[in-house]
């Protein structure tokens, strides 16, 4: 899951909006008098409280601004602002429904918008409300974040500039890891010698805290502070212990997070193809720097590595036309090629990247790891220009064989057509910004990926459900997968944890179940819920980028409803605070970059943004009264691509409770899966739909010895991800999208799908030909077929041979139903003398290879479960 960036937790300290009178500037008539941060990290998940008290100390009222930076990659949860005992919360809001109410009041002249700038790493949050005279407010902001493991390190950044030394000034950092913490380090410009005894530090085995309370004096007199006091980042840095390759395995309060981040594992070789944009937008520092970092990168390749060079403009030439291995010789020829790459032309990136890829597939090697690097600063101008054109082809050459990632250099970039190329091909989008370090970032990227341990990982949960994703093309040394999702019936005594992947050219495998003895948090709100709702929202907007028409509709309702339940401000969603009435308005805009602030209206102008003050309905005005009693204004709280925006709201009534009501609306259960069951006499079968991501019992013959089980995918347009078939105590066969495996005690044979066998032991018959498995145990004969439909592999069985004997169970040993249509309705079937209320649907026969939709007779769930229809029995695979 390569996003690849150091997750930091940035703070900006509190900023003072202009005040209105040149005097209040000059004395400086208000206080931050009290500034906390409290941060507490629990199994990587970082849950952050910014709490700014302030007071007016002018005999006037004045408008007041709280002013943070947050991590891009969080989410705001929770805002609110007291004043004189009143408490005003953020309520989120679908993004359109909160965008409209803002349109309306703008028309009116009553709002106006504060959008944040957009950083690396941070992001800039501000609202302001007017503060009555010798009064005081407090701003408080939550905001949450899974933190990413980078080159064997987790960094949690607190950055401070209060704007003035404030008295009682404190960040309090907790961290809590059950694998016990391996290291924690302090850095930062605030770890100065100056600074030092303001930092408390306290590390036990699994818990650590972090205490940094400099006194007021200490704030300006530090290397990095002065006037305005402290102005710097605290640097938090640490790793957990890694006790066992399986990683940590946590469940609370019926949801699971699996951590996986095993190190002793050998390094895979690499192919790797660098893809250099040499157009003539990248002429001057950007050529520069991009040869600088591709000398230092081909420097740490390992000489079992493969490696190859295309340059591209309106051409596209590749330094070799194959792939060569990283051994001096060919290193040093490489360097001087890189040398001399100069710009010039147009950019012609379908044609470079479909060069790249057939080189790769044209050297493949047993044992290795193949991966795609495009660095590119501007648009398709040449040969293929359609954007959804090059998508799918890069799509169709690359066939989920490696990944590929795209580095867009610079703010010019079409980032959203490079990120989409890159996550449907298991990579990541980066920005690379125009900046000094730039060649450092380049590296920094290439050593995250510089070492590749595992390839085709599968992450298998059996009493799993709602999982987040599960499958990666490459896991890297230095890095983690994390995954999460829901326990079946909150049962954590049938759950267990499996991990399948090929290091070098060995399949692996690792699995565990949660221990029953650890005590359970207590929490109502575990984190680890959030954590997974953070993840799953996360991975669905990733995957709306993807997708199109009612897919991707679809994708952004679920997404949509987790924001909507959990209180979370992305992309899709907007808070909304009540404030009070009678509020001046505000105005501050960011230009684009290069852009010069629109209109005529004459402001304080500082940083990059514009203010204008004045009264609701008279902008620029300083007239009272304008609104009229019983008038208030609200915030609007919005996330546009990487960056967040406060929105002064269209006028409310204020509230006289000390809350608002949070809007909550229940998460959208994703499509059931269409199961078919044959009818006895009768031309129409019967039909039902059963949840997705279950653990089925297929069959089961206690007489045998013979079971089987089979875990369904997460998609509707899909069957079974895995099916294991138990005989006797010694003989197993499992099989999955990718591979076939026979236990026959102690040995372990692997078939792949594209392979034709015919495998036979005493007991035992396994026949493989086009896709297709067919397995004899004894007189019972089962087809397993390979599918694959709207680019989703899975598996369906069928029974050819049902065993004979008593007490034969499972959704697959069903014998046909008898059924009578009810007399006088044909919405009504008679079964087992029991009325059932049916409708007329459709479902896909998967049980032949053309899967040919036949018409069926749809049952309620309800009526499924009942008598002898089906057995939902969840069950350990």
């Amino acid at each position: 899951m390569m996003e690849g960036v150091t997750v930091r937790v940035g703070l900006l300290g509190l900023v003072l909006a202009c005040v209105t009178t040149a005097m209040a500037n000059k004395n400086r008539d208000w206080d931050i008098y009290s500034f906390h941060v409290n941060s507490t990290v629990t199994s990587r998940y970082a849950t952050t409280i910014i709490t700014s008290r302030v007071a007016n100390r002018m005999d006037q009222s004045q408008e007041i601004e709280f002013h943070v930076k947050i991590p891009k990659m969080a989410f705001i949860s929770k805002f609110k602002m007291t004043i004189e005992g009143q408490t005003y919360d953020g309520v989120v809001k679908q993004k359109e429904e909160a965008q409209q109410q803002y349109t309306q009041a703008v028309s009116r002249g009553q709002s106006a918008g504060i959008v944040s700038s957009v950083g690396r790493t941070l992001e800039e949050f501000k609202t302001s409300v007017t503060v009555a005279a010798l009064s005081k407010v407090t701003f408080e902001l939550t905001y949450e974040e899974l933190l990413k493991r980078r080159l064997g390190k987790y960094e949690l950044l607190i950055h401070a500039r209060p704007m003035q030394p404030v008295a009682d000034f404190k960040i309090d950092v907790y961290i809590n890891e059950r694998p016990g913490i391996n290291f924690l380090e302090i850095k930062g410009g605030l770890s100065t010698k100056e600074l030092a005894n303001a930092i408390t530090k306290t590390h036990a085995s699994s818990e650590a805290w972090v205490h940094f309370y400099p006194s007021k004096e200490q704030q300006s007199q530090c290397d990095s502070c002065g006037e305005q006091g402290l102005n710097g980042d605290l640097v938090i840095v640490y790793d957990v212990h890694r006790n066992t390759s399986m990683g940590e395995l946590k469940e609370s309060k019926g949801y699971f997070v699996h951590h996986f981040a095993p190190s002793d594992l050998p390094r895979i070789p690499k192919n790797v193809v660098f893809i250099i944009d040499r157009s003539g937008s990248m002429h001057g520092r950007k050529m520069k720097q991009t040869r600088q970092a591709l000398l230092k990168i081909l420097v740490d390749l390992v000489e079992d590595d493969h490696f190859g060079l295309i340059t591209f403009d309106y051409t596209v030439s590749a330094w070799k036309k194959e792939l060569l291995p990283a051994n001096q010789e060919n290193l040093e020829a490489a360097k001087s090629f890189a040398r001399h790459i100069r710009d010039r032309g147009a950019t012609d990136i379908n044609a470079a990247v479909l060069e790249g890829t057939a080189m790769l597939n044209q050297n493949p090697r047993e044992g290795s790891a193949s991966l795609l690097i495009l660095l590119t600063d501007g648009d398709p101008t040449t040969g293929e220009t359609n954007l959804e054109k090059i998508h799918k082809n890069v799509k169709e050459a690359i066939g989920k064989k490696f990944p590929l990632y795209c580095l867009g250099f610079g703010m010019d970039v079409n980032f959203e057509f490079l990120e989409k190329m890159a996550l449907e091909n298991s990579g990541v989008g980066r920005r690379i910004y125009e900046d000094s370090d730039a060649a450092l970032q380049l590296q920094g990227f290439y050593e995250e990926v510089a070492t590749p341990l595992l390839t085709d990982v599968q992450m298998v949960y059996v009493g799993g459900a709602n999982l987040t994703q599960t499958n990666f093309s490459q896991y890297y040394n230095g890095s983690e997968i994390v995954v999460s999702g829901q326990i079946t019936d909150n049962n954590i005594e049938t759950f267990t944890a499996e991990v399948i992947a090929i290091s070098k050219s060995n399949r692996v495998m690792y699995s565990e179940t949660i221990s029953t003895d650890e005590p359970i948090e207590a929490r109502p709100d575990s984190h680890i819920q959030r954590l997974w709702a953070y993840l799953t929202v996360k991975q669905l907007l990733d995957k709306e980028v993807q997708s199109s028409g009612k897919a991707k509709e679809k994708v952004k309702k679920e997404a949509l409803d987790l924001c909507l339940k959990y209180g979370f401000v992305t992309p899709l969603t907007s808070m909304v605070v009540t404030k009070p009435q009678g509020e001046t308005s505000q105005v501050a805009h960011k230009p684009k970059e290069g852009e010069k602030p629109s209109g005529s209206r004459q402001g304080f102008s500082g940083s990059g943004f514009q203010f204008m003050s004045g009264e609701a309905g008279y902008p620029g005005g300083r007239g009272g009264g304008v609104g009229g009693a019983g008038r208030g204004m609200g915030l609007l709280l919005d996330a546009v691509e990487d960056s967040y925006s406060a929105y002064i709201m269209e006028e409310h009534q204020p509230t006289h409770s000390s809350k608002t009501a949070t809007r909550a609306t229940p998460t959208t259960v994703s499509s059931p899966l269409r199961f078919l069951l044959p009818a006895e006499d009768q031309a129409l079968p019967l039909c039902y739909d059963i949840p997705v991501a279950l653990s089925l019992r297929l069959l089961k013959d206690p007489n045998n010895e013979l079971s089987m089980n089979g875990q369904l995918g997460q998609s509707a347009s899909a069957g079974y991800q895995k099916i294991v078939i138990h005989y006797k105590n010694n003989q197993h066969i499992e099989l999955d999208i990718t591979v076939i495996t026979f236990n026959n005690g102690q040995d372990a044979t692997y078939f792949s799908w594209r392979l034709k066998i015919n495998h036979k032991t005493d007991s035992v018959s396994l026949i493989l030909r086009d896709k297709e498995v067919d397995i004899t145990i004894g007189l019972t004969r089962i087809i397993i077929m390979l599918y694959e439909r709207n680019g989703i592999k899975f598996l369906w069985p069928v029974l050819r041979q049902r065993p004979t004997g008593d007490n034969i169970m499972g959704i697959m040993a069903r014998p046909p139903v008898a059924y009578k249509e009810v007399q006088g309705t044909t919405m009504k079937l008679k079964i087992q003398d029991k009325e059932v209320e049916v409708s007329r649907d459709s479902a896909v026969d998967l049980s032949v290879r053309s899967a040919p939709t036949v018409a069926c007779w749809l049952l309620p769930l309800q009526s499924a479960l009942q008598g002898e229809l089906a057995d939902f029995t969840v069950t350990q695979l």
